[in-house]
């Protein structure tokens, strides 16, 4: 690690950095860490954090105590935590020169953390390193911005762009709508063309202020590390223009819900050539089975794309997502859509995974659905001719309680993914749930309170 963290030595001392976030990502999603002075981080080479924080829950909150003592040491240790070089970003906001550095995390023998997200990625993609196979991704990031509220009883409202009027009726790839934002937006590129981010397109969505920014394809794990970086980036560019920006899969009563749409595909490492289209241009064989995989296995990951209550408001009928797994060529309403391409950029889009997913497990879990199709030479179904709505036949639990017993449930993702973290991911949800549940609700005060 000496040659690389020395490129890393050179890069801080370059851009003048004096304060480095050292952070990593727990379950869900929230980056957690330490501020150093950029000395003390390049003497330390790293940090300690407890276990524990992997265990967190949204609310900070943590998993009950027998889940807990049977996961984690009792004593509270700390993990090690070293810096990936390169995992890098400069933070073009703060007053101070600052860099975040993201970091991966160990036990004392220098074993990977099985709790870690980025830990879980890794552990996917050399499955696929093992088979001589790089998986490659675009993610496609969609978010509302809202005005800034401070009451969370308030339902959010629509913020007033450049012209003073808030946005009304849908105004789905308007230019002049995302023009409304314009000096929102220029900071935010401006701001990821600094950090190295590889932004593509800017888009509005359905909804009133409903954008979606793609990403070019790539490597799985730097665009995880991205995405991480991008929310961030495009909360703090809201922030500074007096407007909140949300990843919440379904933050307006009414208004479609946001995702991350992710498309995959497959190169060989040794060629470099894609594998999922024939010489001729059609589908491989590997291609089918890595559609049959997630066809088979999205019910049991299910958790890791959609992980709150609210992910699951985004899957309620008429509201414009998928809630199957049914698959089809240029079909929105398909889970799994396979984008009309060159026979070099085919690819399957994942359409199911919320804006509100850790990208890292988002990531792994899809990819791991297409390995396990590949490597078992699944079968995937008839592709779905015309609307995939109100199909049935293959259809995902429509509650988180449900989806989250299916993940349990499953031997093959203990197999691969680890005892330690299914036990650990479905425990904090739980968790997360049991909180949720103890709230009272607006709709059970206006509708019960003197009715029942």
């Amino acid at each position: 690690m000496n040659a690389p963290f020395d490129q890393l030595s050179t890069w801080l001392k370059e851009h003048r950095i004096t304060e480095v976030e050292c952070v990593i990502s727990d379950l869900t999603g929230i980056a957690r860490g330490k501020i150093a002075p950029t000395a003390k981080f390049l003497h330390e080479r790293g940090m300690r954090l407890p276990e524990s924080v992997l265990l967190q829950t949204v609310t900070g909150d943590y998993v009950d105590d027998d889940i807990y003592y049977d996961l984690l040491d009792p004593a509270d240790i700390d993990m090690i935590c070293r810096p990936d070089p390169s995992a890098v970003y400069q933070i073009p906001w703060a007053i101070e020169p600052t860099a975040i550095v993201i970091h991966d995390t160990f036990d004392k023998q220098g074993n990977p953390i099985e709790l870690s997200p980025r830990n879980v990625l890794k552990k996917v993609l050399k499955l696929y390193a093992d088979k001589g196979w790089q998986p490659i991704v675009a993610p496609e990031m969609e978010f509302y911005l809202t005005k800034r509220c401070e009451d969370p009883d308030l339902p959010l409202q629509v913020p007033m762009g450049r012209s003073g009027r808030a946005e009304s009726g849908r105004q789905s790839f308007s230019i002049d709508a995302a023009n409304e934002f314009d000096p929102l937006f220029e900071d935010v590129y401006d701001w990821c063309e600094i950090q190295g981010l590889d932004l593509d397109t800017l888009i509005h969505e359905d909804g009133p202020a409903q954008m979606e920014i793609n990403f070019r394809h790539g490597d799985a794990l730097d665009l995880a590390d991205q995405i991480t970086v991008f929310k961030r980036t495009m909360r703090e560019a809201a922030l500074k223009h007096n407007v909140a920006a949300t990843f919440m899969a379904k933050p307006i009563t009414d208004e479609p819900g946001s995702a991350m749409h992710l498309h995959q595909s497959v190169v060989d490492i040794a060629t470099g050539k894609p594998i999922f289209a024939n010489d001729d241009g059609s589908m491989s064989e590997l291609f089918l089975h890595h559609i049959g995989g997630l066809q088979k296995y999205i019910p049991k990951v299910l958790p890791m794309f959609a992980p709150n209550v609210n992910s699951f408001r985004r899957f309620l009928p008429d509201t414009s997502a998928p809630v199957n797994v049914e698959w089809g060529e240029e079909n929105r309403t398909a889970g799994l859509r396979v984008p009309t391409s060159s026979p070099e950029a085919m690819r399957v889009e994942n359409r199911l995974p919320g804006a509100d997913a850790n990208p890292y497990l988002a990531i792994a879990a899809s990819l791991l659905c297409g390995y396990l199709g590949m490597v078992d030479r699944i079968e995937p179904s008839a592709p779905v001719q015309g609307r995939a709505y109100e199909r049935r036949n293959l259809r995902l639990p429509i509650t988180i309680e449900d989806a989250l017993q299916h993940m349990e449930d499953c031997q093959i993702l203990q197999d691969y993914l680890g005892k330690q973290f299914v036990q650990g991911y479905v425990a904090v949800k739980r968790a997360e749930h049991e909180n949720f549940k103890r709230v009272i609700s607006s709709w059970e005060r206006e509708f019960l309170m003197l009715s029942v």
